[in-house]
C-alpha cells in the first residue's frame, strides 16, 4: 500500500467517525437545539480549557448573558440559571450524580462521598462522613443572641433583622449588652447617671445605627396596615395617640427599643444556660432526647400545643436551668407607690420597711437558697417532676408546707404580681421549639480539650466562680454569657427533613 493509500485507509478510520460524529451532534443530537458555544456542541475540550484557565465560572456566566437561561456546556450537558432548576434538580428523588464524577476518581479503588454515583453507595458513605464533616466546634451564646434578636424584631414590628444569615446587624448585640450594662450601673447607682453623656459619646457611632434601624423598624411597620402582621404594633395600633386612654405616639419607641433589649437577651441566655447543662449532664440528655425522639414524628411535627406540653421532663429542664441560672442577674426593686396614702406600715417579711425604701428578691441567690432547693448548685431537672425526684423530698417544713411545695412556692423567674414578665409564654416556646427541634435534628456533646470549657466555672476560685458545673452569667441586668462550645453531629436518620424543607 502506498503513501496515498495509507492516507486514505487513516482518513476511513478516523475521518469519517469524526464527520459523522460532529453531523450527529448538530443535526440530530437532542440538545440540538440548545444555545451554546460553538465548540461546547461538539467536544467537552471547551468547558475543559476553561477549567485548565480555571475561569470556568465567568466564562459561564457570560454564557449566560449572551444565550439565556440555558446553555449547552458541552455536547451532553446542559446548565441552568434558575431557582427553579435548582430545585426541580437537586430536590428531585430521581436524580443521582452524574457521569462525570466517575472522572474525579483518581487512583483510589473506592469511589468517595462526593464521586459516588450509586445512591445507595453514597447514602451508605454519608452516614459515616456526616459525623466527621460536622464536627465543628459551635459557640452557642452568638447562635441564640442572634436567633433571640430575629424573633424579637419579628413579633414586635413584623421586621427581619436577619442575624443569623447576615452580619449587617449583628452589631445590635453589642448595643445591647452595652446598654444594658448602663442601665444595670444606673440603677444600682444612680449617681453614675450623669455619665451617659459621656458613654453615648463614646459609643456615638453603634448608637447612631442602632437608632436608625429602631426608626427605620417603626416607619416600615407603621407604614403597612396593622394587620399585616400578628405582632406588637397589630396590638398596639389601635391605642396610639390616644393619650391617658391609650398610648402616647412616643411611646412606641422605648417599647421598641424594650423589646430589642429584653425580649432577645433573657431567651437567649436561658438557652445558651440549657446547652451548658444538658451537655454536661449525660443521664439528663439521654433521657430528655428519648423524650422528644418518642414523642413526635417528624421535627415539623415539633410546634406549639399540647404535645409539646405533655414532655414532662422537657420542662423541668427548662426550669432547672432557670434555677441554676436565671438570666435576670439584677434585682427587680420596688417601693411604695407614692399615689398610695394608706397610713400603715409596711411589712415584708416581718419587718416593717421604712417609707422611701425600695426593696426587691435577688432572684439567683433565691434560687440557690438550700431551705427551698437542697443542693442546689446541682442542676437536677428531676426535683421538679411529680412525684419529686430524690434531691427533693417530701418532709414536712415547720410551716407545715413540703419541701417541694415551698420549693415551687419559691420558684417565680419571671416574677409575679402586675409587673410580671409580659415575656413569660414566648420566652418557654421559643426556647421550648428550639431546644427540642435542635435534639429531634442533631446530637451534640461538649467541645473537646480547652474549647469545653467556655461557660463554666474556673476551678480554684473563691469569688463565687469556682463551680465548674455551673453556667456563668455576668450581671449586666440581663445575664451577659459566654458559651458554651459545643460539637453537633446531624441524626442521619431525620437530617434528610431539613434537606426537604429547605
Amino acid at each position: 500500500m502506498g503513501a496515498f493509500g495509507l492516507l486514505a485507509a487513516c482518513a476511513a478510520y478516523f475521518v469519517a467517525p469524526l464527520i459523522f460524529l460532529l453531523g450527529y451532534r448538530f443535526i440530530f443530537h437532542p440538545l440540538r437545539r440548545y444555545p451554546g458555544p460553538f465548540l461546547a456542541k461538539i467536544t467537552n475540550g471547551y468547558a475543559g480549557w476553561h477549567a485548565v484557565r480555571k475561569n470556568t465560572h465567568l466564562v459561564l456566566y457570560r454564557n449566560f448573558q449572551r444565550f439565556g437561561p440555558v446553555v449547552r456546556q458541552g455536547p451532553r450537558q446542559l446548565v441552568f440559571n434558575t431557582a427553579t432548576a435548582f430545585h426541580d434538580i437537586y430536590l428531585n428523588p430521581r436524580l443521582a450524580k452524574g457521569q462525570a464524577y466517575q472522572a474525579s476518581q483518581l487512583t483510589a479503588k473506592y469511589p468517595s462521598v462526593i464521586n459516588a454515583i450509586d445512591k445507595d453507595q453514597a447514602r451508605r458513605k454519608r452516614k459515616y462522613m456526616a459525623q466527621a464533616l460536622t464536627e465543628q466546634i459551635v459557640n452557642m451564646t452568638p447562635r441564640c443572641e442572634r436567633l433571640g434578636l430575629d424573633i424579637i424584631g419579628l413579633m414586635s414590628f413584623g421586621y427581619h433583622f436577619n442575624t443569623q444569615t447576615d452580619d449587617s446587624h449583628r452589631f445590635l448585640q453589642s448595643v445591647v449588652d452595652g446598654m444594658s450594662y448602663r442601665i444595670n450601673m444606673y440603677i444600682t447607682w444612680p449617681l453614675l447617671k450623669p455619665l451617659e453623656r459621656l458613654f453615648m459619646l463614646f459609643g456615638a457611632p453603634k448608637l447612631l445605627k442602632f437608632h436608625r434601624l429602631v426608626h427605620t423598624m417603626i416607619k416600615t411597620r407603621m407604614a403597612k396596615d396593622k394587620d399585616a402582621h400578628h405582632d406588637l404594633y397589630a396590638v398596639l395600633a389601635d391605642h396610639l395617640g390616644k393619650g391617658q386612654q391609650g398610648l402616647y405616639k412616643g411611646e412606641l419607641w422605648p417599647e421598641a427599643i424594650l423589646f430589642i433589649l429584653a425580649g432577645g437577651n433573657t431567651t437567649s441566655a436561658a438557652m445558651s444556660a440549657a446547652f451548658f447543662y444538658l451537655s454536661r449532664n449525660p443521664a439528663a440528655y439521654s433521657t430528655l432526647a428519648a423524650d422528644i425522639r418518642s414523642t413526635f414524628r417528624s421535627g415539623q411535627d415539633i410546634c406549639s400545643g399540647e404535645l409539646l406540653k405533655s414532655c414532662k421532663y422537657f420542662r423541668a429542664c427548662i426550669d432547672e436551668t432557670l434555677r441554676m441560672s436565671p438570666p435576670p442577674t439584677g434585682t427587680s426593686w420596688r417601693q411604695i407607690n407614692p399615689k398610695d396614702k394608706r397610713n400603715e406600715p409596711w411589712i415584708v417579711d416581718g419587718h416593717v420597711i421604712p417609707p422611701g425604701t425600695q426593696v426587691g428578691v435577688h432572684l439567683y441567690s433565691l434560687f440557690h437558697n438550700e431551705d427551698y432547693f437542697p443542693a442546689s448548685y446541682t442542676w437536677t431537672p428531676k426535683r421538679w417532676l411529680d412525684p419529686p425526684g430524690e434531691v427533693t423530698t417530701t418532709q414536712k417544713k415547720e410551716d407545715g408546707t413540703s419541701t417541694h411545695e415551698a420549693m415551687r412556692n419559691a420558684f417565680h423567674p419571671f416574677l409575679a404580681g402586675d409587673r410580671a414578665c409580659l415575656g413569660k409564654a414566648m420566652a418557654y416556646q421559643e426556647a421550648s421549639l428550639t431546644l427540642a427541634r435542635t435534639l429531634w435534628y442533631f446530637d451534640f456533646e461538649i467541645a473537646p480539650g480547652a474549647a469545653g470549657e467556655l461557660g463554666a466555672g474556673e476551678r480554684g476560685r473563691t469569688d463565687g466562680r469556682g463551680r465548674t458545673s455551673e453556667y456563668q452569667m455576668y450581671d449586666i441586668f440581663a445575664g451577659q454569657h459566654d458559651g458554651p462550645n459545643l460539637v453537633f453531629r446531624p441524626r442521619v436518620e431525620v437530617c434528610g427533613e431539613l434537606e426537604s424543607e429547605f
